[in-house]
């Protein structure tokens, strides 16, 4: 760059000579200032090494370098004034400095931009970049492309912007278009990626944004929330693959503080169930709610390993100091309930700990008896009894008018925390209340997960029903929504969350399989790259969820939670129940434990034969054969 100056800066002297005697050559002048041709080039060259103008790389260089081409103009035009004047130079056109100066930074400043311009052209031309669409021409969109710029993997081709008024303008050597030239840009640049730019957008605004290329195989990649970028935690331009956050468009309602911290703030707090997918959830947003003591009581070691471990990094991260106690132990197990309820003087119980997949219930229908039904009478029991000032039941949509044993025993042992209520409201007591909502994202079981994998392994990705469809919340969002549930309760109620629109199953595989990068394989396209399999309803399954079972509900003071006012079984009902399903369990009778949990369970329609593993028709041919082989012998 240099050279270029040297040439540039005499060029410019000449031109500001030839603009103000109106001729390329004004020889009276140019014989008479023959000096100024050298002496100001030097001069120039070693005011811009000054400014470090000549260690800013062009192919990078921005704003900041041409603000050192004004500044180094204006020095030298200044220094040429001063010549000018202190040696009183006769005739000489003081015109022909600002002439100058004006030019000087054209020359200057434009060998830069065209030197820089080229080396990026050449680069396109030379490199294999992948040509994408960059969705957003706002500042993250600009700082991404100019990332895009620098790097060996991906080029703009386009930006893509819903605001109108950006429509056509140029930003950064890239035209902005509409979202509906979006489709005929990827055919015309063979792109195969785009680049979500929209950082502050809302959950709506991005599904929005992607609905634009339903239809497409195109891989879709966004740049990190704005709170990772603000906080340090990422950078503009570390792309991320769309989560599936995205393609619901489900905006979280700000959750409401007084809420949160009634149930937790300076109280001892148990979670049972605290290392599964809600239930440690609850347990990270618990703490960061600083009780008093948080109590972690699970049945699986390595779920409770895992989760104590990693609330303990949380602590340091955040600089928490609230005591956090990891107990083994079943919730069937009522003695070692009343010990930890009576020892840590626990006021405040969130009952997660459930098995809730429904063909493994399907197949072991006893575990999901105890479980969930025997388990929840025992912890509220013990609740009740120690005095426990909250005691909440996480539920499922799938108790409303279940189809499964799992749904059942869930509907079971809402009914039995519904009869403890009211027991507990006539003497005061614990404050019972049942939370349901529907699938939560990436839990264990979730499709999501195993939507990925299947993409990843080339499919197919593995549907039950066309036609089947269910409710998705995150996973925090539920965890906070239960806390806030939670602090509502005067007794006895059930809450319900609003889960917003149901998705349907195969349209969720299909968009996953698309913002992949891939065509889903099917009759209409043969040639695609990822097939969708239906494998039909599992034992058990339904095609879409409930939330509620009658009409009865109410608004509550939170917009996402509301109040439903269900049918009771009276407590001698209850403990009826409890007690035949007991015996059911000591006979291993598994089609007298359905039974009543149809007569107990209003609605409860078994979509399926009895499949338990130890009733299976397989197990029952074994063990006559088994019985003749021992007679045989």
């Amino acid at each position: 760059m240099v050279v270029a100056d040297l040439i540039a800066l005499p060029l410019a002297l000449l031109s500001s000579f030839a603009l103000r005697f109106a001729q390329w050559w004004p020889q009276p002048y140019l014989s008479n200032y023959w000096w100024l041709f050298v002496i100001t080039p030097l001069i120039g060259v070693y005011i811009f090494a000054r400014l470090g103008l000549y260690r800013a790389v062009v192919r990078f260089m921005g704003m900041q370098a041409l603000t050192s081409v004004f500044v180094g103009v204006c020095l030298l035009v200044l220094m040429m004034f001063v010549g000018v004047s202190s040696y009183s130079l006769a005739g000489f056109p003081r015109s022909v400095l600002i002439n100058f100066a004006l030019i000087a930074l054209v020359y200057v400043g434009g060998t830069r931009v065209i030197f820089r311009n080229y080396y990026h052209w050449l680069l396109k031309q030379n490199s294999k970049k992948q040509p994408v669409l960059v969705y957003g021409a706002g500042g993250a969109g600009v700082q991404l492309t100019a990332s895009l710029m620098s790097g060996h993997e991906f080029h703009n081709v386009a930006f893509i912007d819903d605001n109108p008024a950006l429509w056509q303008s140029v930003i950064q050597g890239v035209r902005v278009y509409g979202p509906d030239q979006a489709a005929a840009l990827i055919k015309k640049h063979q792109v195969k990626h785009v680049l979500l730019a929209m950082p502050n957008a809302t959950n709506a605004q991005r599904k929005q944004a992607l609905d634009h290329f339903a239809g497409m195989a195109i891989k879709v990649l966004t740049v990190p929330a704005i709170v990772d970028i603000v906080s340090g935690a990422a950078r503009v331009d570390q792309l991320r693959q769309v989560e599936v956050e995205d393609l619901l468009g489900r905006d979280p309602v700000p959750p409401h503080p007084d809420l949160l911290q009634t149930s937790i703030q300076n109280k001892v707090v148990l979670v049972t169930g605290a290392g599964g997918s809600i239930g440690s959830e609850l347990c990270r947003q618990i703490i960061r709610l600083k009780p008093a003591r948080l109590l972690l009581f699970e049945l699986s070691e390595y779920s409770l390993y895992a989760i104590e471990q990693e609330l303990t990094q949380l602590k340091k991260k955040e600089g928490l100091s609230v005591p956090v106690v990891a107990l083994l132990g079943s919730v069937c197990d009522a003695d070692r309930l009343a010990a930890i309820l009576d020892f840590y003087r626990v006021q405040t119980v969130y009952h997660a700990a459930a098995y809730k997949h429904v063909p493994m219930v399907e197949h072991n229908i006893f575990q999901g008896i105890q479980n969930n039904v025997m388990g929840t009478q025992v912890l509220a029991s013990a609740a009740l009894k120690a005095g426990v000032e909250r005691c909440v039941l996480v539920s499922t949509d799938k108790a409303v008018r279940p189809t499964n044993v799992m749904g059942a025993t869930k509907r079971l042992a809402e009914l039995v925390v519904q009869d403890l209520a009211a027991r507990a409201s006539s003497s005061q007591g614990t404050i019972f209340s049942m939370v349901r909502f529907g699938n939560v994202l990436g839990s264990s079981g979730s499709v999501v997960p195993l939507f990925k994998r299947q993409i990843a392994e080339g499919g197919p990705v593995t549907v039950t029903h066309p036609e089947i469809t269910r409710y998705f919340m995150t996973i925090p969002e539920a965890a906070l929504l239960v806390i806030q549930a939670g602090s509502m309760a005067q007794g006895g109620e059930v809450f319900v969350l609003d889960m917003g629109e149901s998705v349907r199953i195969v349209d969720l595989a299909t968009r996953m399989i698309e913002l992949s990068g891939f065509e889903v394989k099917s009759d209409l396209n043969p040639e695609g790259d990822i097939a969708i399999a239906f494998s039909g309803l599992r034992p058990g399954e339904k095609l879409y969820e409930e939330l509620l079972i009658g009409d009865n509900v109410t608004e509550t003071t939170h917009p996402k939670i509301m109040c439903a006012q269900e049918e009771k079984l009276s407590s001698a009902q209850i403990d009826s129940f409890l007690r035949q399903l007991q015996l059911a369990h000591q006979q291993m009778d598994q089609q007298r434990a359905r039974d009543l949990l149809q007569q107990a369970v209003s609605g409860f329609n078994p979509s399926s034969d009895l499949c338990d593993h130890l009733y299976s028709p397989f197990h029952r041919e074994l063990s006559v054969t088994s019985t003749n082989q021992s007679v045989v012998n």
